[in-house]
């Protein structure tokens, strides 16, 4: 999937699901850190770099400049905390993702 068609996708499905629903930011169900975030498995991650080596460094360890790892579909929203649901991102792609996020 391109990054347009999740885009459609996501508010697709967003906006249909807010018919019947009140949105918030706030996933009520899912389960926090000691910091209030959504938990996430470093096992899933180590997964994803695994099947899907850093497109700077081609490694599947250490640091990955330039990139950070996405939930394509954002834990916030449902998206599942799994080596499916994530992307390499660009940091300038991530900062442009948020804003509408």
């Amino acid at each position: 999937m391109t990054y347009a068609e999740i885009f459609i996708f996501y508010n697709y499905t967003f906006f249909s699901s807010s018919l019947f629903a009140v949105h918030s930011d706030y996933c009520v169900s899912c389960e926090r850190d000691n910091h209030g975030r959504i938990k996430r498995s470093l096992e899933v991650k180590k997964a994803f770099k695994k099947m899907q080596p850093c497109p700077s460094t081609g490694k599947s360890f250490g640091a990955y400049p330039g990139y950070i790892i996405d939930h394509i579909i954002p834990l916030k929203r449902g998206g599942l905390d799994d080596a499916s649901n994530m992307q390499w991102q660009t940091l300038e792609e991530s900062k442009e993702k948020d804003k509408w996020e």
